[in-house]
């Protein structure tokens, strides 16, 4: 049970994390690595020094994460979208966010499972949804390198793009299985399994259509300076609820489509002044909902996940890179030839093949893990391996990748 402790230990780490943040923009550490350690160094000497109780438990995640953390990350990145540039690279983004991402999570989930080799203990529906947490990629530390080194535009539109649909897709099919593999919902045949995650996804994006356009009418209809963060709030929480409780539909594939809808709608009646304290209004939101989720991590990591588990890590590590691999080089020679598709150079590839690092979406994933299924440790000491791994060497190292292939 959530208690005044909790809340209090919650913000003594994000004060400590506040002070240091200047230090680890200035030695180019990724901000997200310095909120695990503080989270991990901080519970250990609250729990283990002090004796104190911070009222953080493993049942409480699961709501947290998904009804107050993820509709706040989904909408915030949807916000940020331009639809004309996403709409001229729909091709690209589409193949990476849909068809490739469910084959990298088939890709991942043969690695792990055959890699682990334990049918008993690790059967394949744990593989699989091994594979659909571990194909949400965040692209945000690559964003912000990419733009210091004066990249293409197109190239951070793809990295963006991919990652706000594979994001919502991933967490579609991860929700799927997890109701399966719990008995929530009977697994069926193949086709009904396919045509359920049909009605779920396309489902949740017109519920996520409909909210954004009532929301746009109302934005046009409603004046002054604090009327659109009040009702952007409204609508990202509005059509979650109406999606995901009510309609038994994809909460997160309706908040990114609202969230798509009222950022085009923004754009077109909103002053400077007004645009600009919204992004800094739904900035900070994100900032915090992050920062929470990678404090969260850090609390919950054990010595003994990477000491018990290192070898099925090593898989997952193994399993990510090479289905990012499969996925980048495997299909974008072949749009050369779809007509009207711009090619995509091979140094740009080579950035999206290294810079699909894990991150926020994987850890709420892997902290929303049920305890009733008998691998959800194994599961989620994969989970925090791999985005362990994406940030010390993905992140640290692909600026200078960037910088060595010169690509401006």
């Amino acid at each position: 049970m959530l208690t005044s402790h909790t809340a209090l230990f919650l913000m003594a780490l994000l004060l400590v994390a506040a002070l240091i943040e200047p230090l680890a923009k200035k030695i180019h550490l990724p901000f997200s690595i310095v909120l695990v350690v503080i989270g991990f160094i901080g519970s250990e000497i609250i729990v283990n020094y002090l004796g104190l109780d911070t009222g953080i438990r493993w049942d409480n995640f699961g709501t947290i994460v998904f009804y107050f953390i993820l509709p706040i990350l989904i909408f915030q990145a949807a916000l940020k979208i331009d639809i004309k540039i996403l709409w001229k690279n729909i091709v690209p983004i589409g193949l990476l966010a849909l068809p490739l991402m469910l084959v990298s999570a088939a890709v991942i989930a043969a690695c792990v499972y055959y890699g682990i080799n334990h049918p008993v203990g690790f059967p394949w529906m744990a593989a699989f949804i091994t594979g659909a947490l571990l194909s949400a990629t965040d692209p945000a530390a690559v964003l912000a390198l990419l733009k210091n080194a004066n990249a293409p535009e197109r190239l951070s539109m793809l990295l963006e793009g991919e990652s706000l649909f594979n994001d919502a897709t991933a967490i579609v099919m991860f929700s799927l299985l997890i109701a399966i593999a719990t008995g929530i919902q009977s697994a069926g045949s193949v086709d009904e399994v396919l045509l359920r995650f049909a009605t779920v996804f396309f489902g949740g994006l017109a519920v996520g259509v409909i909210v954004g356009l009532v929301t746009c009418l109302m934005m046009k209809m409603l004046g002054g300076p604090y009327s659109f963060p009040l009702l952007s709030i409204i609508c990202a929480y509005a059509s979650f609820l109406v999606a995901e409780d009510l309609l038994h539909l994809s909460g997160v594939m309706a908040v990114l489509a609202a969230g798509l809808m009222v950022g085009s709608c923004r754009r077109q009646s909103m002053s400077q002044i007004n645009d600009d304290f919204t992004n800094q209004f739904w900035g900070f939101l994100g900032h915090i909902a992050e920062s929470a989720i990678f404090l969260l991590a850090g609390i919950t990591i054990t010595l003994s996940m990477f000491t018990d588990q290192w070898l099925a890590i090593v898989i997952g590590i193994i399993a990510v890179v090479i289905a990012r691999i499969v996925m980048v080089f495997g299909t974008f020679p072949i749009l050369r030839i779809v007509p009207g598709v711009e090619a995509v150079p091979l140094k740009q590839q080579v950035v999206l093949a290294w810079g699909g690092v894990r991150g926020t979406v994987t850890l709420a994933l892997a902290l929303s893990l049920t305890l009733t299924l008998d691998y959800w440790y194994t599961i989620q000491s994969i989970a925090y391996g791999v985005v362990m791994f994406t940030l010390f060497v993905q992140a640290t190292t692909i600026g200078p990748l960037i910088r060595k292939l010169d690509i401006t």
